[in-house]
C-alpha cells in the first residue's frame, strides 16, 4: 500500500493518505534502482526545506529539474502534474482506481517507461503512478510549484544523509566506507516504507510501546491512530480540528500533546499530535502494521543517516532538537492560488478559533500582515508566526467582496 499524507494536523500543509495498493500488482517485482555512472560513489545536493518538507531537484525524461517531495512515505514514483512529460498518451497507459483517506476514488495512471535522475544518479524504468491534475494543490500549500513526490526508490539505492541542519541531502553508494554520527536506531522497511519504534505516556496507561510510519513527507510531528486495536485515547485537553482537506471533506479529530515521547535514547516532552477519528481512518489504511505517523517537525531536530539495506537509521540532534513543539495558533489555514501562486488566501478555519473570534472567513485573500505585503513573507514566515507566542497581536489586512478589511487577530495557545 503506497501511502501519501499530505499534512496539516500541525501546520497549514493538508496531509492526504492515498492508498496505491494495487499499483504494485503492475509493476512486478524487479528491483530497480539509481546508479552513479561510472566510479563515482557519493554526492551532496542541497535542498528546500518547506513546512518541514525536503524538497529536492529532479530530473524527468532528461527535462527540469522539477522539484519533487522527498518522501520516505511512498513507494513508486508520484508525478502530480503530467505536463513534465512529453506526449503522455493516458489512453496507452494501464488506469487503476485509487481510494484513501477522505477522499473519493479517483483515477490513477501507472508507467514504467519514465527515467529519473537526481544529481548525478540515474534510475531507468522507474515504477510511476501520476496524476492527471494536482487534485489536492500541494504546490499552493508549500508556496512553490512541486510535480511529484519520490520515496523508495531512492532511499533503497543509497545510503542517505539528510541533513536538516544545513539543507542539504548527501548519498552514498552502499558498498562505500560511511561515516555515521550519533545513535543507531533499528528499522524495518514493510511495503516500501521504513517504521520505528517508539515509545510513550498516556495517562491511566502508563509507557506504552508502538511502531510508527518514519514519514519525512508529513510536516506534522505525531499522527496518534490506534491502540489495541482500537481509538488512540485523547488527551482531556483538546480541540477539535480539521486534520485532513479531501475531495468529500474533511477528516475530522482532535489536536492535543503526548506528554512524554522518546525514540531511542532521545526524549521528548509535550509533543503536539494529531489524533484522527478511530472510525474515518480504519477502513482506509492498514493499521495492523502502524499505530501511528511520525512526521518530519519531530525528524527535522535530526540529521538522520537511513540505511536501508541494513535496516537501520543514525540520528544526531542538531539546533532545532531543543525547539518546543507548538500548534498553529490562529485556527486557520493558509495557501496559495493554485493559478498564479501569489495570492494568499484562507481556507479552513476551526470553530471558536483566533481567526473565527477576529471575523476572518473562509477564502478571504490576505493583502498584508502587520502592515507590510504579503509579498514580503514566505509561506514559511507566516507559518512560525502564526505559532510564534501566545497572546501575540497580528493585524491582518484583507480582500473580500471588493473591499478591504483590518482584521486583528490574538494568537492563543489552545493546548
Amino acid at each position: 500500500m503506497l501511502t501519501i499524507y499530505k499534512p496539516v494536523v500541525i501546520i497549514c500543509l493538508r496531509k492526504l493518505l492515498i492508498c496505491f495498493g494495487l499499483i504494485l500488482a503492475f509493476f512486478g517485482t524487479n528491483a530497480q534502482e539509481f546508479t552513479f555512472p561510472g566510479r563515482r560513489q557519493l554526492q551532496s545536493i542541497n535542498f528546500k526545506c518547506i513546512k518541514n518538507l525536503v524538497i529536492i531537484p529532479l530530473m524527468v525524461n532528461g527535462k527540469g529539474p522539477y522539484n519533487f517531495v522527498l518522501d520516505t512515505g511512498v513507494g513508486p514514483m508520484i508525478i502530480t502534474d503530467p505536463s513534465i512529460i512529453d506526449s503522455l498518451d493516458f489512453s496507452m497507459l494501464r488506469k487503476i482506481k485509487i481510494s484513501g483517506l477522505g477522499i473519493e476514488t479517483i483515477d490513477a495512471f501507472v508507467s514504467q517507461n519514465i527515467t529519473a535522475q537526481i544529481g548525478r544518479a540515474k534510475i531507468n524504468n522507474i515504477p510511476t503512478a501520476i496524476l492527471k491534475e494536482d487534485l489536492f494543490n500541494l504546490s499552493g500549500h508549500l508556496g512553490l510549484k512541486v510535480y511529484g513526490l519520490i520515496g523508495h526508490n531512492f532511499f533503497n539505492s543509497f545510503i542517505v544523509d539528510i541533513r536538516y541542519s544545513e539543507n542539504r541531502l548527501i548519498f552514498s553508494d552502499p558498498s562505500r566506507r560511511v561515516k555515521y554520527r550519533g545513535s543507531k536506531i533499528p528499522i524495518e522497511i514493510d511495503n516500501l516504507k521504513p517504521y520505528v519504534y517508539a515509545d510513550f505516556e498516556i495517562p491511566d496507561s502508563g509507557k506504552v510501546r508502538a511502531k510508527f510510519l518514519m514519514d519525512t513527507g508529513a510536516s506534522h510531528a505525531l499522527s496518534m491512530e490506534m491502540l489495541n486495536g482500537k481509538a488512540f485515547p485523547v488527551p482531556s485537553i483538546k480541540i477539535p480540528a480539521n486534520l485532513g482537506m479531501s475531495l468529500s471533506g474533511q477528516i475530522k479529530g482532535y489536536v492535543g500533546r503526548i506528554r512524554k515521547f522518546s525514540v531511542g535514547d532521545f526524549v521528548f516532552n509535550d509533543v503536539v499530535a494529531g489524533f484522527p477519528d478511530f472510525e474515518s481512518i480504519a477502513t482506509k489504511i492498514d493499521l495492523k502494521v502502524r499505530n501511528g505517523n511520525l512526521g518530519a517537525e519531530l525528524l527535522r531536530k535530526f540529521d538522520i543517516q537511513l540505511n536501508y539495506q541494513e535496516n537501520f537509521m543514525y540520528l544526531k540532534p542538531n539546533s532545532n532538537y531543543k525547539i518546543p513543539f507548538e500548534h498553529d495558533m490562529t485556527g486557520m489555514v493558509i495557501y496559495l492560488d493554485h493559478v498564479q501562486y501569489k495570492r494568499v488566501l484562507i481556507g479552513e478555519i476551526d470553530e471558536d478559533s483566533p481567526a473565527e473570534k477576529a471575523g476572518l472567513c473562509q477564502y478571504d485573500e490576505i493583502f498584508g500582515v502587520n502592515f507590510k505585503p504579503v509579498e514580503f513573507y514566505t509561506l514559511n514566515d507566516l507559518t512560525q508566526l502564526f505559532k510564534s507566542k501566545s497572546d501575540k497581536t497580528i493585524i491582518l489586512e484583507i480582500f473580500r467582496d471588493n473591499k478591504v478589511f483590518y482584521k486583528v487577530v490574538h494568537l492563543e495557545r489552545r493546548i
